[in-house]
């Protein structure tokens, strides 16, 4: 299921110039607002809280979901180029699923690996605070990949739609209002960092654990079974 060639490609064109300084943006942005926050004075845990949930799980992490997993696919698409890899004799899954195999580990990389650092920054992993929200962002980076790499299959304006989502959905109604929280990637990952912080940590979340940990479950084989499907008639209307 997972081909090197799609890969090799698809990593080409997820780190070509404009892109890499986009995705390596977003992290330093997080790590400078880390380092500020920490050099102003002592921070507690709940200090690290807010910026780790309200600011990485928030903006940082769907902001690189939608870089990698639009990334992924959408140009391909776009330029027409999607053509003369479906020309190959590559199933039409096999190429899905690397392309999402590639963009979780870019935004993995991104997004997960800068949110641990941040909160080690600013308290030192105290009550695991920062392994919970990089456990979390690592989740929440698997389906935000899926559910991205959709869009890249369904929409030529699959950036415009991801930034809608992850800036006013994910950012806005995900983080402030009550009923949308149920339906945000962002709140079912944090059952995650809910559970590895413990109840010292004081991380909390919108749905149960089960219920997230489900509906994260669902996201990513959905979107990647749409994905797939959506690629196939794509490729009998070219053929047409």
């Amino acid at each position: 299921m997972y081909n090197k060639t799609v890969a090799r490609l698809t990593y080409r064109g997820l780190l070509g110039r404009r892109r890499a300084l986009l995705l390596c943006a977003l992290p330093l942005l997080l790590l400078v607002v880390a380092l500020a926050v920490r050099m102003l004075g002592d921070v507690d845990d709940d200090v690290t809280k807010q910026l780790l949930g309200g600011f990485a799980m928030a903006t940082i992490v769907p902001l690189i979901g939608v870089v990698a997993g639009t990334g992924a696919i959408g140009p391909e698409i776009d330029d027409g180029s999607v053509v003369y890899l479906l020309a190959k004799p590559i199933r039409r899954s096999s190429i899905i699923v690397t392309k999402l195999v590639v963009a979780i580990g870019v935004t993995v990389a991104f997004s997960a690996v800068p949110t641990f650092v941040a909160g080690y920054i600013l308290n030192g992993n105290s009550q695991q605070i920062a392994t919970a929200y990089a456990v979390s962002a690592a989740a929440a980076s698997v389906a935000y990949s899926a559910l991205f790499l959709l869009l890249g299959t369904v929409s030529r304006h699959a950036v415009v739609f991801g930034l809608v989502y992850a800036l006013i959905w994910e950012t806005l109604f995900g983080s402030l209002v009550p009923g949308a929280r149920e339906l945000s990637v962002q709140q079912w990952a944090l059952t995650l960092a809910q559970k590895v912080g413990g109840s010292g940590a004081g991380i909390t979340s919108e749905v149960g654990m089960a219920t997230g940990v489900t509906l994260l479950a669902v996201a990513t084989v959905g979107g990647a079974w749409y994905a797939a499907r959506r690629l196939r008639v794509f490729t009998l209307a070219g053929e047409e």
